[in-house]
This record gives C-alpha cells, sequence and structure tokens, in this order.
C-alpha cells in the first residue's frame, strides 16, 4: 500500500508551472532592449548551445522530486486485527452411505448428495467472519474432523477430503450431536451453534438423539438441523462385478420428525433441502440469522521512501549548479 504521509506539501508542486509562466512573461516583455543579434543569426550554433534547453527541465525536475520527497512517500502492508469473541458454530455433517444418492444438480451435471453439501458449506463458511468453525462427520460413528478454528482455508481443504462412507453405513444423529457438544467446550463463548445435516434416521450410535438433545438445551447451545435429499426412491452407481458401472434406484428416507424436535428444542430451526438450490437458501438464512458484530482494528507499518526522490534531486541540482557555472554561464 503506497502513500503519501504529508502529502500536503505535494500543493507546492503548483509553484512550478507558475514560474515557468512568470518568466516566460519576463522574456516577452524585458526590463531594457539589447541590440538586435539578427546579423549573425546565420553562425552555426555549437552542440552544447543546441542541449541549453536542458538546463530549466534540470532546474524543474529537482524542484519537482524534492518537493515529492518533502510530502514523504511511503510504502507499507496494512494488517487487521479481529477483535471479538465470535460464535462457535460445528458442521455436523452426515457421510453415511445413503449421501451417495445421485437426486442433485449442480451446474447442469448432476452430483451426489455429500458433493452438493460440499459446495454449499465452502460457500458459507466464506461468507462469516470471526467466528471459530469446527467440522464433525458421523456415519455409524461420529468423531471430530477438524476442531474449533479460525482458519477458513484449512476447513474448505478437509471439506474437500471427505468421502462417503468413511464413518460406516449407517448413522448416528445422537453421538454427531454429543461430539459436536464436546468440541463447543474447548473455547468458551457467549453464542454455540450447531448445524446438523444429515439425509437418514438415527439408528445406531451411543446416545440417542434425544438424550443429546436434552444435554444441548442445559447447555444452552442452538441446534439448526437440514433433512438433506427427497424422500422414496433415489438413484445410485454402483460397481457391478460382472456389468461394471450401473444406476440402480433405492428407498430413501430420514427422520423428519426428530429433526424437528431438535430444533426446536434447542430454539434452532428445521429445514429440508430437496435440491442445491433450497440447500444454498437455507445456509443462506442461517448465515443472516446468526451474524457477529466484528470489532476491527486496522494497523500498517510502511518504509520511508523519501531517498529514493531526494537523493536524484540533489544530483540534479548539482548538474544544474555546475553547468550553469560553466559551460552554460549566461552574462546578464
Amino acid at each position: 500500500m503506497f502513500r503519501f504521509a504529508s502529502w500536503y506539501f505535494l500543493l507546492l508542486l503548483a509553484v512550478v508551472p507558475a514560474a515557468i509562466l512568470f518568466k516566460k512573461r519576463r522574456q516577452l516583455h524585458p526590463v531594457m532592449g539589447l541590440p538586435a543579434l539578427s546579423a549573425v543569426h546565420s553562425i552555426r550554433r555549437s552542440a552544447f548551445l543546441k542541449l541549453h534547453w536542458i538546463m530549466p527541465v534540470l532546474k524543474y525536475t529537482a524542484l519537482c522530486l524534492a518537493i515529492a520527497a518533502m510530502a514523504r512517500p511511503q510504502m507499507g502492508t496494512r494488517q487487521v486485527s479481529i477483535l471479538t469473541e465470535g460464535v462457535n458454530l460445528v458442521l455436523a455433517v452426515d457421510i453415511s452411505e445413503s449421501m451417495a444418492a445421485l437426486d442433485f444438480k449442480q451446474g447442469g451435471k448432476i452430483v451426489n448428495r455429500l458433493e452438493a453439501v460440499k459446495t454449499v458449506i465452502n460457500e458459507f463458511i466464506s461468507k462469516r467472519s470471526g467466528d471459530r468453525i469446527g467440522l464433525v462427520v458421523f456415519g455409524t460413528h461420529a468423531y471430530t474432523q477438524l476442531p474449533l478454528t479460525r482458519d477458513y482455508n484449512t476447513i474448505a481443504e478437509v471439506l474437500e477430503r471427505l468421502k462417503i462412507g468413511a464413518a460406516g453405513k449407517n448413522t448416528a444423529i445422537g453421538d454427531a450431536i454429543g461430539i459436536s457438544l464436546k468440541r463447543l467446550e474447548d473455547i468458551k463463548s457467549k453464542s454455540n451453534i450447531i448445524i446438523l445435516l444429515t439425509d437418514g434416521q438415527s439408528n445406531t450410535g451411543e446416545f440417542s438423539p434425544q438424550t443429546a438433545t436434552e444435554i444441548a438445551v442445559q447447555k444452552g447451545v442452538k441446534i439448526y438441523t437440514v433433512g438433506v435429499g427427497s424422500k422414496g426412491k433415489a438413484p445410485f452407481l454402483i460397481e457391478h462385478p460382472l456389468l461394471g458401472e450401473r444406476y440402480i434406484y433405492q428407498h430413501v428416507d430420514f427422520d423428519e420428525d426428530t429433526l424437528k424436535f431438535i430444533s426446536k428444542e434447542t430454539n434452532g430451526l428445521y429445514f429440508r433441502a430437496q435440491d442445491s438450490k433450497s440447500l444454498g437458501k437455507i445456509y443462506d438464512t442461517i448465515d443472516a440469522l446468526e451474524k457477529t458484530k466484528v470489532k476491527v482494528k486496522t494497523f500498517a507499518e510502511y518504509r520511508e521512501l523519501y531517498i529514493y526522490l531526494l537523493a536524484p534531486s540533489f544530483l540534479l541540482l548539482v548538474i544544474w549548479v555546475i553547468l550553469s557555472n560553466t559551460r552554460f554561464l549566461r552574462v546578464p
């Protein structure tokens, strides 16, 4: 970032054109008349005399550089410190085998549920500022993929590496909430939120969704629940040992009543996402509801550059003084 620390000195640059104009007016209206030199006009001028125009250029360039140096040009790097507690937010993402259902479209291309979720969550994260965000994934088991952090680039990278079925084929919603609550205890905050995204029914795990919800209520944690995908039959791409890749339709469903119960008990909201557009709107809504006020302190470190103008200014001035008193000496 470039700036002039004492920019008001630049107003002196107006002196340069004023001085040039004043000198030209004096030449047009001399104080004393001199004999004409028309008789010697035919005498050939020397090479040095042809370069006489350089003298005023040297003088006024030196003057401009000196004025610019007085304005203190600086180059610096702006740094921003965020002074806020922010929101503690855990994204609990279902990566069970049902997330492989191909019932979402993205950019005109059919994608599975997890790919659609990754894109939308990335866009959601990019809009946040000052919040600590953690990532919990679940299937048959639930575990922390990333603890609370403000390093949003790392969150995006870890999110991109998520694989369907890595946590097992079933769905442990209660355990996912339990692990998310543990992560929220790592760093204290006035506002703690879980966004739980799933496309299945809770059919495994140590904690039931109801028990985990009771603990969340006691801890004052708000849970937004998102049910992903359509109900009924959805297409899946499988690898057949003889026929190769082929599409099959399987019955899919999720427990909407449980998701509504979780969000209602914790003062959150329940959302249903059947396509990429509605999924994006859901995260936009949550983003608008859970905004944090961020106090920002800005400071910068600057490097002085005036020497790079003052040195050539001084050099040009020395050259002008030497030439004006030797080769280009003027006799009144």
